[in-house]
């Protein structure tokens, strides 16, 4: 069981997160925008941080470098909608320990969220 922080700004995309990764009985922490997601990881020191990239007031792309900035180590995966040629090449130079486009397979997300936790 690890605790996973899921950063996503839309209600049902949220739930079924949090869903899904309860189903593998991990700790979800739940945040609907950037700024409420990086108090919640520098109070919680999360195992991973699943962030959506379109949020408002602050995006993914300026949370992760505020995260890292503020020393936080968790692995980061990106889980959106930006599924374009490029795109996933983008958001790992970002540095951004994985990708993932939405929507989710619901069956293999946990599997895939493996490769990402510590041992």
């Amino acid at each position: 069981m690890a605790k996973i922080l899921v950063i996503e700004d839309e209600p049902v995309s949220r739930k079924l997160l949090r869903m899904v990764l309860s189903l593998a009985a991990h700790e979800v922490l739940e945040a609907q925008d950037g700024l409420s997601g990086m108090d919640l990881a520098a109070r919680n020191q999360p195992d991973l941080i699943v962030l959506d990239l379109t949020l408002p007031h602050l995006d993914g792309w300026a949370v992760l470098a505020r995260l890292r900035e503020q020393g936080v180590t968790a692995p980061v995966v990106a889980v959106t909608g930006h599924a374009l040629v490029g795109d996933r090449e983008r958001i790992l130079a970002a540095g951004f320990d994985g990708y993932m486009s939405k929507p989710i397979d619901v069956r293999t997300f946990n599997q895939a969220l493996e490769a990402y936790l510590p041992c």
